[in-house]
C-alpha cells in the first residue's frame, strides 16, 4: 500500500472535460459537438450496471425498475461511452439521433416495465433493432 493520503482525491481540482459542457453547441442546434446520443432500450436492460460503472456521469441505474438509463448525454467523453456501450452484453444501449430522443422517451412511458428480479416477469419486445 502507498502512503499516500486518500482525503486527497476530495482535495483534489476535477481534471478538464475532454468534452465542452452543454452551451447550446450542440448538433442539433448546428454546433460541433457529438453527432449522436446515447439510449438504452429498458426493455431489453438486464440491470448488469456495466455500463454506470464504466461511464457513471452519462448512465444511472433507475431505483423502481433496476435498468439503466441516461441521466447525461455530455457526461462522459464518446470514448467512454463506446466502452460501456461494448461492455453491455444484451446490446440495449444504441446511438441515435438527437431529433429521436422525444419520440424514444413516449415509447418507454407507453411500456409496461416490470421491476428486474420478479419470477416469471415477461420481457417485452425491443424498440430498437439490433444493429
Amino acid at each position: 500500500m502507498s502512503g499516500l493520503d486518500p482525503s486527497l482525491a476530495f482535495r483534489a481540482a476535477p481534471a478538464p472535460a475532454a468534452e465542452a459542457a452543454s452551451n447550446g453547441m450542440e448538433p442539433l442546434l448546428g454546433g460541433a459537438l457529438r453527432e449522436q446520443a446515447v439510449w438504452v432500450d429498458e426493455a431489453v436492460c438486464i440491470g448488469c450496471r456495466y455500463c454506470a460503472h464504466v461511464a457513471c456521469n452519462t448512465f444511472v441505474v433507475e431505483p423502481n425498475y433496476g435498468r439503466s438509463r441516461v441521466i447525461r448525454q455530455d457526461g462522459d467523453s464518446t470514448e467512454r461511452i463506446q466502452e460501456a456501450i461494448d461492455t453491455c452484453p444484451v446490446d440495449c444501449i444504441h446511438w441515435v439521433g438527437f431529433e429521436d430522443l422525444d419520440d424514444l422517451r413516449r415509447q418507454r412511458e407507453g411500456q409496461d416495465l416490470l421491476p428486474l428480479g420478479l419470477p416469471n416477469a415477461v420481457r417485452p419486445k425491443r424498440t430498437l433493432p439490433r444493429p
